[in-house]
């Protein structure tokens, strides 16, 4: 009878030593993206000269996550701007045939550092007009687009055993900027608006417990580096991502830009606060990955789908007329939406691009297109208050500021003023909020949420 009881014993151990292995698998790449020479910078409308300069190297970097059954996902973060459908399709189309990898398994994510290059097909009324820019630009987004398709694949070449954690903790230099006054909405700073203080943390480890990639999120805008600025740099994203990798040797660190449509850094317009500000969210990413975390792991789910986001009626006179604005930018503005009317291709609609990413068991990542106010993501709180979120905005897309119908009512910048830079026909009406909302519910159910 001591042998069956020893053989019992045995198998006993070796399915706890099966149980207690990692069943997930992560991998980590980074690329330098940084352009080789002066580039047009993008964000602001006041530059007037190329790029002067690097403060620090720009990122492209991935995180590949795999489950048990081999169901796969990869987030990119990019200190850029923002990134184009037209591009990100491109490299998922590419990822798609040569890894397998679905669209809807693939999330794209810009920090919006106001310190970064003209990405061509976002914010073009901004672009340089001039040859010799618009060819550096051009060449540019042919290496950016061969850049992100290298990063993919390293971070899936990557893959090994890990163990996934989810936490989530708070920083504060975000404010809200839609400051109310008596001609209008500004941008200024609103102490009493609106804001999201989250920093949501995903730490990977090794088995042996070697963190090796953390992605962190937070909810504002990566303009601390105001328009005199003229050299490269991921702002306070970019500091706090160098931080991280210095504390952890070895890691990668992630940003992921959040519903930061409407937020600003407080204090800005000084260097020494873009690197306080980098600091201050490093230190805190940094206390969470040193402290027990909630274990993420389970069937990782995705799905993906394009939402039709109308834009308020518009007339080719209303453009004729506009032609003739003294602001040069308005007159780009109208060029464009006059040769869509010649086209017979006049926007009524934006494409629309909503995604979730769901690790069971773990955290949820809603990825939502453009520059999106906070209030979408406080919506997202309270309607899945059970869930670990991270709500992101600047993802897949960055056609334009995703107000909320508050915000349009209310108007400003973000509802009116700068769909002017980013070349579209003007704002979009109320519907838009509820068009949103639907699809990140059907995304949601889809992924069983």
């Amino acid at each position: 009878m001591r042998v069956p009881v020893l053989l019992a014993a045995a198998w006993w151990m070796l399915a706890g030593a099966a149980a207690a292995a990692p069943r997930m698998k992560a991998g980590a790449a980074r690329i330098d993206i940084t352009p080789e020479g002066p580039i047009w910078m993008s964000g602001y409308a006041a530059r007037n000269r190329p790029s002067e300069g690097v403060l620090t190297p720009l990122w492209a970097k991935a995180l590949a996550l795999e489950d048990a059954r081999g169901h796969r996902a990869v987030i990119v973060t990019t200190d850029l701007i923002g990134l184009p459908m037209e591009l990100t399709d491109l490299v998922a189309a590419r990822a798609m045939e040569k890894y397998g990898l679905e669209r809807a398994s693939l999330v794209f994510n810009s920090s919006h550092t106001h310190t970064g290059p003209v990405v061509r097909g976002n914010l073009s009324v901004m672009e340089s007009q001039q040859a010799p820019q618009r060819q550096a630009i051009e060449a540019y987004r042919r290496q950016l687009q061969e850049k992100l398709f290298q990063v993919i694949g390293g971070a899936l070449a990557d893959l090994a055993p890990a163990e996934i954690a989810f936490g989530s903790g708070e920083a504060r230099f975000g404010v809200n900027r839609r400051q109310f006054t008596e001609k209008g909405v500004i941008i200024g700073v609103n102490p009493d608006g609106p804001t999201d203080p989250r920093v949501p943390v995903v730490r990977v480890t090794s088995p042996s417990g070697k963190v090796r990639a953390i992605l962190f999120g937070y909810a504002c805008h990566n303009t601390t580096l105001t328009a005199e600025f003229y050299q490269l740099s991921g702002d306070y994203a970019g500091y706090a991502q160098a931080e991280l990798e210095r504390e952890f040797p070895g890691a990668v660190a992630l940003f992921l830009q959040l519903c930061g449509g409407d937020q600003n850094p407080h204090p800005r317009s000084r260097l020494e606060y873009a690197e306080q500000h980098g600091r201050t969210l490093a230190a805190e990413v940094a206390r969470l990955a040193r402290t027990p975390m909630q274990p993420a792991a389970g069937r990782i789910r995705a799905a993906y789908q394009v939402a039709a986001l109308p834009f308020a009626p518009h007339t080719r006179e209303q453009f004729e007329q506009e032609l003739k604005d003294p602001n040069v930018f308005r007159q780009r503005r109208a060029a464009l939406i006059l040769k869509l009317y010649d086209e017979r291709r006049e926007p009524r609609l934006l494409r629309y691009p909503v995604q979730a990413v769901r690790l069971e068991n773990g955290f949820t990542l809603i990825a939502l297109g453009g520059e999106v106010v906070v209030d979408y993501a406080l919506w997202a709180y309270r309607t899945w208050p059970r869930e670990r979120l991270i709500v992101a905005g600047y993802s897949n897309d960055v056609a334009c500021y995703i107000p909320s119908a508050r915000v349009l009512r209310e108007g400003g910048y973000e509802a009116v003023d700068s769909m002017i830079y980013y070349g579209q026909p003007g704002p979009f009406t109320e519907e838009v909020e509820a068009r949103i909302q639907d699809a990140v519910r059907q995304v949601m159910r889809r992924i069983g949420r």
